[in-house]
């Protein structure tokens, strides 16, 4: 967790931050220039038009992508200065992640998939919060279940499980509720924003649901992999309004 002076940085930036793929006419630029700060304790959406950047926004600052140029920051530290096992431990301790394919091992149980950053890291479980998260996330009877056992909804909470078994200072989602029904999808947001709201968690999340952004304190809005926009207190209408303007 953040010491009392890092609590004054947000958790995490992206300064000047450029992504290129290919090269000379064929170049695509994913990022162009972005800097942008996501808040401690605040819940923050990504949006914008498919191909905008959100989702190579995200990898870079998670450190599952490297930039061309700039830097990504999680908390103080520079991803770009971290050699690759300095890049494992933060990912390990200071972050969590959680995909739209869910991407559960499918040989193991919820419970087990939901263990298996603590196993890996040869760490304590702490059982109070295991039973917590698992209570919280309405899936306590189902751990000894395999994936292919479970619904989509049930999958994506055992992986919400999963990302937040270490207590990271930082989630991030991507498209976490892209496989949901609406009912599975509201109650996944409605975990996100208590994991913020009784948690504290940092949470940044890319969707492309203008209701599933309104749970979010402020949104950011991308377009030709530039910041476009900011939204602060995002209602469903007024992030509908700003989509229409971007075109998508």
């Amino acid at each position: 967790m953040p010491s009392a002076e890092e609590d004054l940085v947000p958790a995490a930036r992206a300064v000047e931050l450029t992504k290129t793929y290919g090269r000379g006419e064929a170049v695509v630029r994913a990022l162009d220039d972005v800097t942008v700060a996501f808040e401690r304790a605040r819940f923050t959406a990504v949006m914008g038009p498919s191909g905008s950047g959100k989702s190579t926004l995200m990898h870079c600052l998670a450190g599952l992508d490297t930039p061309t140029s700039g830097q990504a920051f999680v908390g103080e530290k520079e991803l770009g200065r971290l050699d690759d096992a300095g890049l494992t431990q933060l990912r390990r301790d200071r972050i969590g992640f959680v995909f739209q394919a869910f991407n559960l091992i499918p040989t193991l149980t919820a419970e087990e998939n939901i263990s298996l950053p603590a196993d890996l890291a040869g760490a304590h479980l702490d059982r109070a919060w295991f039973d917590e998260l698992v209570g919280s996330l309405g899936i306590a009877d189902r751990l000894g279940h395999r994936p292919s056992e479970l619904s989509g909804g049930q999958q994506q909470r055992v992986a919400c499980a999963r990302a937040l078994i270490s207590r990271p200072d930082l989630l991030f989602a991507d498209e976490p509720t892209g496989n949901l029904d609406s009912s599975a999808s509201a109650e996944l947001l409605e975990f996100l924003r208590g994991s913020v709201d009784e948690h504290g968690q940092s949470v940044v999340m890319v969707t492309h649901d203008p209701h599933g952004a309104s749970y979010a304190d402020r949104v950011v809005f991308l377009a030709d992999g530039r910041v476009v926009g900011d939204l602060q207190a995002p209602t469903t209408d007024a992030v509908l309004e700003q989509m229409k303007q971007l075109g998508s």
